[in-house]
């Protein structure tokens, strides 16, 4: 293993009826104006809104909502809840929905303290904030760990860029299966998938056989599988969707990245899609994960193979490969790329925009040209 420092920010309640046991004890510690952020208003249809709006007044908090964080956030709808904040003098934010709603967030906390664009701050000189309006996560859909970290993936549409951006990490995070009930089961498995790829790309990366962090990965990957499983027999199974829900923190809170390299090279080509089509993020994974593995398969065979014989039981890298594509099918997520939803149509000439501006990793299996990306998403068509 390399060397590494492990510092982890976030406290975690877990279970049902986590968020009453969180917010009584959390709440104290910060001012009284909360910003109640939340995505197109499922959070009001199904009750979690005036659940946690009822908990936020109980601890004389003053609520102000920012509302519509749509899938992929976009950097005009962090800069429009950034103003808020300042116009409303928030002290603490909290974030309730799925990995876009907390993503954004983050950004907002720290821009919100910053005299400048965060975009030019980061991108143009290097450098990364330091503090945010404090915040806590309430997840209602896992799969992207977003409430484990601070980075954050953002949509720059005028810049037609997706990517990471640094913000502010969660205090707090409650992690309550029975939020995730009125998701859809195609929601849910989307979100799965994530957690198996951000999985699959730590384990992936380029280092040894002996690591700690490996044998954690594949367990992570192998929980995920069986309960995405599960899901197809009963949508509605919650030790399923909790075990879901803690494979999503597990693959995002740094253990398994720790004293290693990582790969992520389809999450940086479904970034740059997604910039273009503002595809759905777990859904655009599931396209290009086959087609970027049948590339990088003999680059890393014998991961591959011990990848295959734990978490599918199989004996080879190419069976191991095929139980990942099975299980896509199984899942009826997409296999190609005319099964995505996109804003625009999705073209030869659009991929090969999406393949010249895609961010290229140099610590995978083996690096790619633009070329073999732009190969990559063409077989994905």
């Amino acid at each position: 293993m390399n060397q590494f420092m492990y510092s982890y920010p976030t406290k975690v309640y877990f279970g049902e009826g986590a968020a009453k046991q969180a917010l009584p004890q959390e709440l104290g510690k910060y001012g009284k104006t909360v910003m109640l952020a939340y995505g197109g208003g499922s959070v009001k249809k199904n009750g979690i809104y005036d659940e946690l709006k009822a908990l936020l007044e109980a601890a004389g908090k003053e609520v102000v909502d920012f509302s519509g964080i749509m899938p992929n956030p976009t950097y005009a709808k962090v800069q429009e809840g950034a103003q808020l904040t300042k116009e409303k003098g928030v002290d603490f934010i909290l974030a309730v929905g799925g990995g876009s709603v907390v993503d954004c967030c983050k950004v907002v906390s720290a821009q919100a303290m910053l005299g400048e664009d965060i975009w030019d701050m980061e991108y143009g000189s290097g450098k990364f904030p330091t503090a945010g309006i404090p915040m806590g996560a309430v997840v209602t859909a896992s799969g992207t760990g977003a409430e484990m970290n601070a980075g954050a993936v953002i949509t720059h549409e005028e810049k037609k860029w997706k990517g990471p951006i640094v913000g502010t990490a969660a205090a707090f995070a409650v992690l309550d299966p029975a939020y995730t009930a009125s998701v859809p089961a195609m929601q849910v498995l989307s979100g799965a998938f994530d957690t198996l790829s951000h999985a699959m790309e730590t384990y992936l990366g380029n280092s040894d056989q002996d690591n700690v962090s490996d044998d954690v990965a594949l367990a992570i990957m192998r929980n995920t599988v069986v309960n995405m499983r599960r899901l197809l027999t009963d949508v509605g199974d919650m030790q399923a969707r909790g075990n879901l829900m803690w494979d999503s923190a597990m693959a995002e809170n740094g253990i398994l990245k720790v004293g290693r390299l990582t790969d992520f090279q389809a999450h940086q080509i479904e970034h740059q899609l997604g910039a273009y089509t503002d595809c759905n993020h777990g859904q655009g994974l599931a396209v290009i994960h086959p087609a970027y593995y049948r590339h990088i398969l003999k680059d890393a065979e014998q991961k591959f193979t011990r990848f295959a014989k734990v978490v599918f039981d199989e004996d080879t890298a190419e069976g191991g490969l095929d139980a990942l594509i099975q299980l896509i099918r199984d899942c009826s997520l997409p296999t190609h790329m005319s099964e995505l939803r996109s804003k625009v149509e999705i073209t030869p000439a659009l991929l090969r925009e999406v393949a010249d501006t895609c961010n290229i990793i140099k610590c995978n299996p083996r690096e790619l040209s633009r070329d073999e990306i732009y190969d990559i998403l063409c077989e994905c068509m």
